[in-house]
């Protein structure tokens, strides 16, 4: 018998065990009606796969995709959560505090077999059949021995042994989605369907809102050339951003796409693009399973958040078997993929993203019930994240390849989506030459300073001092690099890396939104770079407040460099933002061109510090590095962090930010939100406008 034959096998016996459990009472009380809610759950998801498996999916009317769909997201909306046994506070208060806490985690990994139903993947559904039978069998052979539950070690245990065993299944399948374009299963909808029948939507297994429906129609309704200016903007980004870092394009086969569904039309038009460059996409799914390293950053595509809670209350689900044996574990798995894989792997040239704004900012809820990592298990992680980013490096140089972002707003940002829209193209589509002469004067102010002050005003605390490097050749280096419309886009900033000894003092800003979450009186200390303080006002409680700065900020390091200095240009952007209402809704991406920026973390060249970077004007960058990423020499696992999370105030809190040189000279770039700095006057012209 073949693996596929015996994977055919396994799933009918698991198939039919469940529909029994569905309609059987062999476990009584709240356990039983669990399990019976569940097992009817996965009913409805093998249902799913049989009409995807048949092809009766792509011949269902748009009503009854729209029904199937709501039903299998409709137990985690916000107005059902609250008797949702996703909401590990829920779930306690049925089962019981640690089972509770078990049975929730197991409810989210059986969501993750929606996805897996669509894509016809037996293999990833039937396991997690079996672990949810597995569970099962446990609790009713524990109420034959007149217990109401088994032992919680026991099925923890069972968890954890699920994780292990089938780590090196997932590993391999995730990074080959990743690197090979022939695992195409987003690709065929994109390339293949009549994109002007919406009914395309709900053949990616993503939950689908009015929100998507409307972005694909509204494309829709966009003239072909008007299409062709978004994909060509977005493709010729990824394109310059090899050129400008000296990086030879034609060494790549593969570019990742990353995107928001809705945007078919573009994403099509973009590939026809990258191929004419000789790049084929690999585009892969943001997994919803532990097994494929879920997260609340989505990272591949994906359609509507059903519930952003439900995401941010499984964030930790870790806990319940993350240890040294299974992080070593992991490493071992993900050694072997790219081992068999690292052919591939060279021929990647990193991700083309297409990031969307326009939600209702999240506020989350902190809950007493959900798991968390222990202290010990944060540093596990943050040891693993290091080693993983270090592998991936080694396998995908960083020194070889490249990226370019690109944002545009979704329908939920108001009745004036479709203005602006029109408006996200316009900026994006900007005289990158005007901004890069603008930009250049900026530069050589600030080449000739030893550091730069920024203080803020209108209720921002912010008082800073960034230490530059000391140009050895000023005629030919530069401590700035000339940021117009590649990688980044939209045009708009100049940045460096600063140097840590020397750069102090208090970084505030009054409201921010960073990954998607949103920051109230954050503050951030800087004591010779490093971060030595830090809090925000979200929380009552100021150890919650600590806690999720530290978590989603810090990405739970004990500390972090200030790794990027930056000033945003794009005033358009800010002027935008203004005249709508959306500064809280607007990407990073954008936001860090209307102000200037600090980032924690990493700096801008991490693991390409020995490539040499020029800016228009044929200097060299100098400042690729700073004291922690100089450590790369003695001991790499010291001398990167794997994050960089970019910190933005707004022009008018910034009181002044000027560049100040060893004598004591001072050269004013902005004063009240204004440049006043000669030749870079035109920037104000649309604030004042």
């Amino acid at each position: 018998m073949d693996i596929t034959e015996n994977v055919k096998e396994r799933y009918e016996l698991a198939k039919e065990r469940i529909l029994e459990i569905a309609g059987e009472d062999g476990i009584r009380g709240e356990y039983g009606v669990y399990f019976r809610e569940m097992a009817a759950f996965l009913g409805e998801i093998m249902d799913a796969y049989d009409d995807a498996a048949s092809g009766e999916l792509y011949e269902a009317p748009l009503e009854e995709l729209q029904k199937r769909n709501r039903s299998l997201y409709k137990d985690i909306l916000p107005e059902n959560y609250g008797g949702s046994y996703g909401n590990p506070s829920y779930a306690v208060k049925k089962l019981g505090d640690g089972y509770g806490q078990l049975l929730s985690f197991l409810y989210a990994e059986l969501r993750s077999l929606i996805a897996f139903a669509y894509e016809k993947d037996l293999l990833e559904m039937t396991i997690r059949m079996e672990l949810f039978l597995e569970l099962y069998s446990s609790f009713a052979c524990a109420g034959e021995e007149g217990k109401d539950a088994p032992d919680y070690e026991e099925i923890r245990e069972t968890i954890y042994w699920f994780v292990s065993d089938y780590s090196e299944l997932s590993a391999k399948k995730r990074l080959r989605e990743q690197l090979c374009p022939e695992e195409d299963f987003a690709l065929k909808i994109i390339r293949d369907s009549d994109l002007d029948d919406v009914r395309y939507l709900y053949y990616f297994g993503e939950y689908i809102t009015e929100e998507e429906l409307e972005t694909a129609r509204h494309l829709n309704g966009m003239k072909m050339e008007e299409i062709q200016r978004m994909a060509d903007t977005y493709t010729e980004g990824y394109r310059i951003g090899f050129e400008v870092c000296n990086k030879d394009i034609s060494k790549k086969k593969t570019v990742n796409i990353l995107y928001c569904l809705g945007f078919e039309r573009m994403i099509r038009a973009a590939v026809e693009n990258f191929a004419a460059m000789g790049l084929r996409p690999a585009i892969y799914r943001a997994r919803e399973s532990v097994l494929w390293g879920k997260s609340i950053r989505k990272n591949g595509y994906y359609g509507a958040a059903a519930n952003r809670q439900y995401e941010y209350d499984h964030k930790e689900d870790q806990a319940l078997y993350l240890d040294k044996q299974y992080t070593n574990r992991r490493l071992e798995v993900m050694k072997e993929a790219f081992e068999e894989l690292k052919e591939e792997a060279s021929l990647l040239g990193g991700p083309a993203v297409v990031e969307t704004f326009g939600e209702e900012p999240f506020v989350p809820e902190a809950k007493a019930d959900t798991l968390k990592l222990s202290e010990k298990q944060q540093k596990l992680e943050v040891a693993y994240m290091a080693d993983a980013g270090e592998m991936r490096n080694e396998y995908i140089k960083g020194e070889e390849r490249s990226f370019t972002i690109i944002a545009f707003p979704v329908p939920a940002i108001g009745e004036k989506y479709k203005e602006i829209f029109d408006e996200t193209v316009r900026i994006n589509t900007l005289d990158y030459n005007l901004y890069q002469k603008i930009q250049q004067t900026m530069i050589d102010a600030l080449d000739g300073a030893d550091h730069v002050t920024v203080k803020g005003m209108n209720g921002n605390r912010t008082n800073l001092r960034i230490k530059l490097h000391e140009l050895s050749d000023p005629n030919r280096e530069t401590n700035f690099e000339n940021c117009v419309a590649d990688v980044n886009i939209p045009v708009g900033e100049v940045f460096t890396s600063p140097l840590l000894k020397g750069t102090d003092g208090l970084l505030h800003v009054t409201r921010v939104f960073l990954n998607g979450l949103e920051y109230k009186d954050l503050e951030i200390n800087f004591t010779d770079g490093m971060i030595s303080g830090y809090r925000c006002g979200n929380f009552a409680s100021e150890e919650e407040n600590k806690k999720y700065v530290k978590d989603h900020v810090l990405f739970r390091h004990d500390t972090l460099p200030m790794g990027e200095f930056a000033i945003g240009t794009n005033t358009a952007a800010y002027v935008m933002a203004k005249k709508y209402g959306i500064g809280d809704k607007l990407p990073i991406l954008i936001a860090e061109k209307m102000g200037p920026h600090f980032a924690v973390g990493d700096t801008c060249y991490s693991h390409e510090e020995e490539l040499v970077t020029y800016n228009p004007d044929g200097k060299a960058m100098a400042a690729k590095e700073n004291e922690v990423s100089a450590l790369r020499r003695t001991d790499r696992g010291k001398a990167y962090f794997n994050c960089h999370t970019d910190i933005t105030i707004p022009y008018d809190e910034l009181g002044e930010l000027a560049a100040e040189g060893k004598d004591g000279k001072r050269e004013i770039i902005i004063k009240e939100g204004r440049f006043v700095l000669k030749g870079c006057e035109a920037l104000n012209l649309p604030l004042e406008e």
